[in-house]
């Protein structure tokens, strides 16, 4: 359905432009927060009305969206992200950490008028973006981004087994205090039988 946007949204338009879109997404979204009114002869008329106003609002627009062009392209950002020894970052650069980043140079700027699309952040380097400003106005923003690479501790030994714990002990309290084996008893040879008397030789025949 056709309706009049009564106010600027970056992802569709600016205000007095007529666009169509789906008619839920007008009744649930756009109506009922003002942004848009149903494209009829009577907001026509209402829009007419308002056209000099409009345009003075669209002439200032266009006028801030070349200064803040300028102030952009003259900057470059700096992100630090997580990173591998080998550069590789382990989260991304998203519209929302370049948004994020902006709004601390004092730039409010909505992430869904940076774009990325043309530019793949996943290793630490120096990049370009697009951030999309008023109408047809856009800026190139440079983007340096830096890798924190993050330390990770060197794996424990893996524990022994239990009954090889308790097999050293045993052998341990079995040693002197000096470090020599103790004397194990040993069992007890059987007597040995003693061995027959031997006969004493007869005397002699006479």
């Amino acid at each position: 359905m056709k309706v009049i946007l009564n106010k600027d949204l970056a992802t569709l338009g600016e205000e007095g432009d007529v666009k169509d879109v789906a008619r839920g997404y007008a009744r649930n979204y756009l109506f009922p927060r003002g942004i848009a009114l149903p494209y009829t002869p009577q907001t026509i008329k209402l829009f007419e009305a308002r056209k000099g106003e409009i345009e003075a609002r669209k002439a200032a627009k266009r006028q801030d969206a070349m200064g803040v062009k300028e102030r952009l392209e003259n900057l470059e950002i700096s992100i630090t992200m997580p990173a591998g020894a080998n550069g590789k970052l382990y989260g991304a650069v998203t519209p929302q950490t370049v948004a994020d980043e902006l709004a601390k140079q004092g730039f409010d700027i909505d992430r869904k008028r940076i774009d990325l699309s043309a530019t793949s952040i996943k290793i630490v380097g120096k990049y370009k973006a697009q951030v999309k400003l008023y109408e047809n106005s856009k800026a190139e923003i440079q983007i340096s981004v830096i890798g924190q690479e993050i330390k990770t501790e060197s794996p424990r030994s893996p524990a022994r087994p239990a009954r090889r714990r308790r097999d050293e002990e045993q052998e341990a309290s079995r040693e002197s205090p000096d470090g020599d084996e103790a004397a194990l008893p040993e069992s007890q040879p059987e007597a040995a039988e003693a061995p027959a008397a031997e006969p004493e030789e007869e005397a002699g025949e006479a």
